[in-house]
C-alpha cells in the first residue's frame, strides 16, 4: 500500500510541470512602450515607485512605527530569564506586530479618515493625500523622540529647528525616532534585567557557601526565575508598561 502511494505521488510530480505548462494562466507585464507622451511615461515610473514602496513596507514598519521597542524588550525578557528559545521567535515576532498593530491603530484611524478616504472620493489629489497621511505618522514619532536625538540630524544636516511639528523633515525625524526607540528598549531591557541578576547571585552564593561548587547555578535559578515571572503575572505587567510607554495624542 505504501509502496503504491508512493508511485502515484511520484507520477503526479513528473506529470504536474506538463499540466502546470499546458495551462492557460494570466500574464501581468509592465510596459512603457515607445510612446512620445510625458503622461504615458509618469503612470509607468508611478506604478515602478508603488511597487518599490511595496518592497520597502517591512522596513517602514520597523522604522516607522513601536515594532522596534516591542521586539527589542521582549529579547532583553528572553535573554535574562535565560530560557535560549523559549519562547520561540516566531512567538515573540507574532506578538510585537500584533501589539504594534494594537499601538498604531489610532494613527492609522486618523490616515484613513483624514487622508486615504478623501483620496478613494476623490476629494482631495494625491499629493494632498500624501501630506495628510505622513501627519499623523510624523506626530506620534515626534511624542517618541528625544529633542536632543532631533536637534542631532538637524544639526548635522545643516538645518534649523523647525517653527512647527509639521514642519519637522521626516529624512531626519526617522532616524532620530530610531535611536530614541532604541535608548528606550534598552532602559527597559536594564530594568528587567536587574531582578533576574540579582536572583542568579543570591543563587550561586548559596550554593557556594553549602559547598555546591559543581552544581551549575542556572540549574538553580532557571526554575525560580521562571515561577517568579509567573507568580507576579509577569506578561501582564509587561505588556501593560510597554503600552503605556508609548504616547501620541
Amino acid at each position: 500500500m505504501r509502496l503504491r502511494t508512493f508511485y502515484l505521488l511520484s507520477i503526479s510530480m513528473l506529470l504536474l510541470p506538463g499540466v502546470l505548462h499546458a495551462a492557460d494562466f494570466p500574464s501581468l507585464s509592465i510596459s512603457l512602450g515607445n510612446s512620445d507622451d510625458p503622461q504615458d511615461w509618469f503612470a509607468g515610473l508611478k506604478i515602478i515607485m508603488g511597487l518599490t514602496v511595496l518592497s520597502l513596507a517591512p522596513s517602514i514598519l520597523v522604522m516607522m512605527t513601536s515594532f522596534t521597542r516591542i521586539l527589542i524588550v521582549f529579547g532583553f525578557l528572553r535573554q535574562a530569564m535565560g530560557t535560549q528559545q523559549a519562547p520561540p521567535n516566531q512567538i515573540l515576532v507574532g506578538l510585537a506586530l500584533f501589539m504594534t498593530i494594537f499601538i498604531m491603530m489610532p494613527v492609522w484611524q486618523e490616515i484613513d479618515t483624514k487622508a486615504l478616504t478623501p483620496y478613494l472620493n476623490e476629494e482631495i489629489s494625491q499629493a494632498d493625500a500624501f501630506e495628510k497621511a505622513i501627519s499623523p505618522l510624523r506626530g506620534f514619532m515626534l511624542a517618541q523622540t528625544r529633542e536632543d536625538d532631533l536637534a542631532m540630524f538637524l544639526q548635522a544636516a545643516k538645518l534649523e529647528s523647525p517653527a512647527s511639528p509639521e514642519a519637522t523633515p521626516m529624512h531626519a525625524l526617522i532616524p532620530a525616532f530610531v535611536i530614541s526607540e532604541l535608548k528606550t528598549a534598552f532602559q527597559i531591557g536594564f530594568l528587567i534585567y536587574i531582578p533576574f541578576v540579582v536572583l542568579d547571585l543570591v543563587v550561586a552564593s548559596v550554593l557556594m557557601s553549602m559547598g555546591m561548587m559543581m552544581l551549575p547555578p542556572v540549574m538553580i535559578s532557571l526554575p525560580l526565575k521562571i515561577i517568579l515571572f509567573v507568580l507576579v503575572d509577569g506578561w501582564h505587567l509587561l505588556t501593560a508598561s510597554l503600552l503605556q510607554s508609548f504616547h501620541y495624542g
